[in-house]
């Protein structure tokens, strides 16, 4: 018996998990709205508009419709309607033929044409079918020439029109899934169905209103729109629009003609003459000379799925063929494309997708130079930089590189001056190869421009080459990529030996590395972080414990090695607290605060001054091991005989409880005895 009550929980559960999209906002209007009675929903209505939806869980508690406010109201449930005198909506409407379900569900004025066309018997009579009946606001939203074109031959164009709304059999929303098609009753042309996660259900692109009114000879949806037939491929609209000149030439060259003949459910973002026209000429005429970014443009035109208007109404990321996402969203009833409201006309139907026109062109990044790249991003400053430098050609042609672009915030004083040094400094931004951060490895070294060897430093929390860490996603454009840096690059020049040379703030700690006998260690290739006491550091010492130390090689080496750790941290890595094994065998404490490193809590003079075998940083203090520290008073060595007196009281409170601990007790008198004489 409980295997049989768990077997019918498991199907009660798939049962649930099957339902559609739709019926599960359904469902959440239905619980929202069930305080107000039996069968009765909440709505969100559009403030100002009669447009009304089914509520789902973010909705109801964002109450917003493509960024425009709502009211909720609440009303029947479809297939439910009002009992004088009771709460909520308690009867199920009345079963009846197709036809007269169109007049209760608020689609009479698809009723009054099926009576005009002689569409009526037919939807009276026996049969089963499914009529996607536009609703009376659909029709009368038909401009005065189509619906007369309609309507003045009643018994043609009327009634076809109307039988491309019906299936002949009974579909339901939990039947209408996405991306199918469906044989209407007019010459079995097709019906293109779209089930959205959000819930939204579309018939070539009108979103269903009212769904599931059974009638005794089918099942009634309502639509906001009237639907018209659809026999044109994406292709054949882009050969047949007037304004889509440069989309048609631009589709040819790069064989993706066959594609959009294609059977499949393609959205086409299509730009249009005037998208065209807006670009410089000469990035026009690169990508349309360019057989891949050409074709990469294109691909970033064409989502892998077909969206219709109405299904937006929240911001959402779709994926374009090209591989990349555009962030697609309402405004009100504008559509946006990240976040513009460039989409001049929407929902033109193809047999296998939708069009969309956009007035602006979307450039893909892989589509794009370097500098196109940068001048669009938080390192702008950076290519006037290196335009100022005479470096443009880098940045602009089709040389394989990866440019270290430092963010804006570097700049915020200004822009260096530009000399030769900087201008070398410069071609040091720019590594040969292009690269990818993620495939990035610690220890790998990368060539530059300017013939420097640079590291990459791979950390727990950053991605560095030398001093500078990575501040944003890599932009790999269609011959060079972009990484964005935190800082300005400096290359080492020499070892940790040579750097401390040059420095004239260190000249005490060469000549204390130099006694200690410790020159050839920091000479070697090697990964050492050093904290390199200045000479103020040293004169801050007392004399006498200057001398001490200066005279005494082995304890000179001693303080000197816990300077040195034996791996590179640079600044970017510092997070919170870093600890690292000195050479001498204690630990270093390196930490960050108010953005400053501070070492065993001493702040730093100077972080990332990078060498060849390591990084180096200036500190105003000698930093002292744990056991060459000053003793405080609570670790100065304690008075034997206090100690003694200690155990001894101790032992005599517990030998008076142990008569065996009595002798132990009595050979510490004796002790006591001993150091007072």
């Amino acid at each position: 018996m409980a295997r049989l009550w768990l077997l019918l929980l498991l199907a009660l559960g798939l049962a649930a998990a099957a339902k559609s999209p739709y019926q599960q906002v359904l469902q959440h209007s239905r619980l929202r709205g069930r305080q107000h009675g039996p069968n009765v929903c909440a709505v969100q209505k559009l403030i100002g508009t009669n447009r009304k939806y089914f509520t789902n869980c973010k909705q109801w508690y964002q109450r917003k419709i493509c960024g425009k406010s709502t009211v909720i109201s609440y009303e029947c449930c479809p297939g439910y309607e009002k009992v004088p005198g009771e709460k909520g909506c308690p009867a199920a409407l009345p079963l009846s033929n197709i036809y007269e379900t169109l007049g209760v569900v608020g689609s009479a004025t698809t009723q009054l044409y099926s009576d005009r066309s002689n569409l009526r018997p037919e939807i009276e009579g026996p049969g089963s079918f499914t009529i996607f009946a536009p609703s009376n606001e659909a029709w009368a939203s038909l401009s005065a020439e189509t619906l007369d074109s309609l309507v003045s031959n009643v018994n043609i164009e009327l009634l076809n029109a109307l039988r491309y709304h019906m299936v002949d059999k009974r579909v339901l929303t939990d039947d209408l899934k996405h991306g199918t098609t469906l044989n209407s009753m007019y010459q079995n042309l097709p019906i293109q169905i779209h089930h959205y996660p959000n819930g939204i259900v579309t018939v070539n692109c009108a979103r269903l209103l009212k769904a599931d009114h059974h009638a005794t000879n089918g099942v009634v949806h309502v639509i906001d729109k009237v639907i018209a037939t659809t026999t044109n491929t994406i292709q054949q609209i882009i050969e047949t629009e007037d304004n889509l000149e440069t989309l048609r030439a631009a589709v040819a060259a790069s064989d993706l003609n066959s594609l959009l003949e294609s059977e499949g459910q393609f959205t086409l973002l299509a730009p249009t003459d005037e998208a065209f026209n807006k670009i410089p000429q000469e990035t026009l005429n690169r990508i349309l000379g360019d057989p891949e970014a050409l074709r990469d443009l294109l691909n970033h035109h064409i989502l892998k799925s077909a969206m219709c208007a109405e299904a937006i109404i929240a911001g959402l990321t779709m994926e374009t063929l090209e591989g990349t996402t555009l962030d697609v969203g309402c405004s009100g009833e504008e559509l946006t494309l990240n976040g513009k409201p460039i989409i001049a006309n929407k929902d033109i139907l193809a047999t296998n997708g939708v069009v969309h026109f956009v007035n602006e062109l979307l450039i893909p990044d892989s589509a794009k130079t370097l500098f196109e790249l940068a001048q669009e991003s938080e390192v702008s400053k950076s290519t006037d930089f290196f335009r100022q430098a005479g470096l443009s050609s880098h940045l602009t042609g089709s040389e394989r590189v990866t440019l270290l672009a430092p963010v804006n915030d570097v700049f915020k004083d200004g822009l260096p001056v530009i000399d030769s040094n900087m201008r070398n400094l410069l071609l040091n931004h720019i590594v040969k190869d292009q690269l990818s951060s993620k495939y990035l490895y610690h220890g790998q070294k990368l060539q530059t421009l300017g013939d420097k060897e640079l590291r990459v430093f791979v950390y727990r929390n950053n991605l560095c080459i030398e001093n500078a860490c990575i501040a944003a996603h890599d932009k790999r454009g269609r011959f060079g990529t972009l990484f964005s840096m935190d800082k300005m690059l400096t290359p080492p020049t020499g070892s940790v030996m040579d750097v401390l040379k040059a420095d004239h703030r260190f000249s005490t700690l060469v000549a204390a590395i130099q006694s200690a006998g410790l020159t050839e260690n920091l000479n070697r290739p090697g990964t050492f972080t050093v904290f390199a006491p200045t000479n103020e550091a040293f004169r801050a010492m007392p004399q006498g414990e200057l001398n001490k130390l200066m005279g005494n090689a082995k304890e000179l080496a001693n303080i000197l090695k816990f300077h040195v750790a034996d791996e590179i941290l640079v600044s970017g890595a510092v997070n919170a607290l870093v600890r690292l094994k000195s050479m001498q065998g204690d630990k270093l404490e390196v930490s960050m605060k108010n953005n400053v490193i501070h070492i065993n809590k001493e702040p730093v003079a100077e972080s990332d001054i990078m060498a060849t075998n390591g990084v180096i940083y200036a500190v105003n203090s000698v930093l002292q091991p744990q056991a060459s520290r000053p003793q405080e008073r609570g670790d100065e060595p304690a008075d034997p005989a206090l100690e003694i007196f200690k155990q001894a009281s101790a032992l005599s409170k517990v030998s008076q409880r142990n008569p065996r601990l009595a002798p132990v007790y009595s050979r510490l008198l004796a002790r006591m005895k001993e150091n007072a004489g």
